[in-house]
């Protein structure tokens, strides 16, 4: 069988490569400039049609992973061209080349649930965003099922994806929380998904899953204090930070971004950040257990292998 990955370059998409590649799975990358070591490499890009329908022929199964989750762009249409017109892309080359099943990367912010409540696969969306990546990847899934028609597809859904590899995003945050980077923080929850539990979510997600379900990969919730007595527990040190009023750090985002925004650069705050953090997230993850079988690690495991390996790479000095 062969199997086609987009974003195999990426922290996600590398790690499910890895599982692939350990389960015997002829693989196929397509790739823009980097090789992916024992891989097949088929050059394109996920905004050029042509490309795609050339990487999908003769794949088996395609794992849709690649895609941009950013905060804080000055213009956020590279985003949305890239999660939601490359979704567009990769289902009509999954149909014109015949493919047997497409497994696409969501992202669990997508299910919308209303702040406080704990989010599931039947949640109906809040109707509003946080974030221009969560409206991206819910528009994406939207044009996903809109187009899908014949093709067999299957929709996971990674909330916060922590592990060895993962330097942005909320592993930058954790990552600055260790180094004393944040001198306050939101008060807020956290829902993390360990690097290997995701894989393994895809994984079977593809071998297990129903056609058309969605499935959220969500290892554990916690709250942001629960979170740093673990990692302070994993340092042998206590980490110490102050919680601020959001709306306080609201006020300082919308602030701080005023000039990037000016100069058409990305800030290292802004107001979609701390929506984000304000709103925070609890998911039931039970659906990718109780259906595919996946068995969650947990949050303490995630967080020291997280914390040894930026130890490894010079992220982090204990």
């Amino acid at each position: 069988m062969t199997t086609l990955v987009t974003g195999a370059t990426g922290v996600v998409g590398g790690a499910v490569v890895r599982h692939l590649i350990r389960e015997g799975h002829a693989l196929r990358a397509l790739v823009r400039h980097r090789a992916v070591p024992g891989v097949e490499a088929v050059e394109g890009d996920v905004l050029d049609y042509r490309s795609m329908v050339k990487a999908c022929q003769g794949a088996d199964l395609v794992f849709h992973i690649a895609g941009v989750n950013r905060m804080c762009d000055a213009d956020p249409s590279q985003m949305f061209a890239v999660n939601v017109d490359g979704t567009r892309n990769m289902v009509r080359a999954c149909r014109a080349a015949g493919v047997g099943r497409l497994v696409y990367t969501s992202s669990a912010a997508t299910v919308g649930e209303p702040k406080g409540s704990v989010g599931t696969e039947d949640t109906v969306h809040r109707g509003s965003f946080n974030s221009n990546y969560e409206r991206s990847k819910y528009v994406a899934e939207q044009v996903l099922v809109t187009e899908a028609g014949d093709l067999d597809f299957v929709i996971v859904n990674p909330s916060s994806v922590q592990g060895p590899g993962r330097s942005t995003g909320t592993g930058k945050l954790i990552l600055d929380a260790v180094n004393g980077r944040l001198p306050f923080l939101v008060d807020t929850r956290l829902s993390i998904v360990d690097i290997d539990d995701c894989a393994r979510g895809h994984l079977l997600a593809a071998e297990r899953g129903a056609r058309g379900r969605r499935y959220i990969l969500n290892s554990s919730s916690l709250t942001i204090r629960e979170a740093l007595a673990l990692l302070g527990e994993v340092l042998g040190r206590p980490l110490r930070t102050r919680y601020l009023p959001a709306p306080l750090v609201m006020a300082a985002a919308a602030l701080v971004s005023v000039p990037f925004q000016m100069g058409r650069r990305r800030a290292p705050i802004c107001p979609e950040m701390v929506r984000t953090l304000r709103h925070g997230h609890i998911y039931d993850g039970s659906r990718a257990g109780m259906e595919l079988g996946l068995q969650y690690t947990p949050a303490a495991d995630t967080l020291r292998n997280l914390i040894e390996w930026a130890v490894g790479q010079g992220l982090v000095v204990r």
